[in-house]
């Protein structure tokens, strides 16, 4: 039983994210996990298992074109559940092709047990990061 606390998962997740890796490893997450993200599109809403995690994190790293550079204005707060943390940081990327820098906003909420995430619910600030994907690659964001 590995005994990482919330706080451990998510400077691993911070970690995975700065070296290119996919931001949730299996061996991080507890079999029958569930990550949701509310604000994504349908579909993609909530997904429920540590191999359909992996298999997510690992698509989404490949889908995504830059280079993640730091994370900025973390904070971590904690909770009256000692399971659960909710921390709030912007990341900012590059994109290698055009050497353009864009950054957005994130809210996770993250409850472990026994050293491994059970839930992550994760806000995303997807207008913020339409933009900034636009802008590092030099076309625009469009409408909403």
């Amino acid at each position: 039983m590995s005994t990482e606390t919330p706080q451990d998962l998510f400077a691993r997740f911070q970690q995975n994210v700065l070296a290119g890796r996919p931001a949730l490893d299996e061996e991080m997450l507890a079999d029958d996990v569930v990550v949701e993200q509310p604000f994504a599109s349908a579909g993609r809403r909530r997904t429920e298992g540590r191999a359909e995690v992996a298999a997510m994190t690992r698509a989404g790293r490949e889908a995504l074109p830059v280079v993640f550079e730091e994370f900025l204005d973390v904070r971590i707060h904690e909770t009256a559940d000692p399971e659960v943390i909710i921390a709030e940081y912007q990341m900012a990327a590059t994109m290698p092709v055009t050497g353009r820098r864009g950054q957005a906003h994130f809210v996770v909420v993250l409850r472990a047990r026994e050293g491994r995430i059970v839930h992550w619910r994760e806000y995303q600030d997807r207008p913020a990061i339409a933009e900034a994907l636009a802008s590092m690659t030099g076309g625009s964001a469009g409408p909403g």
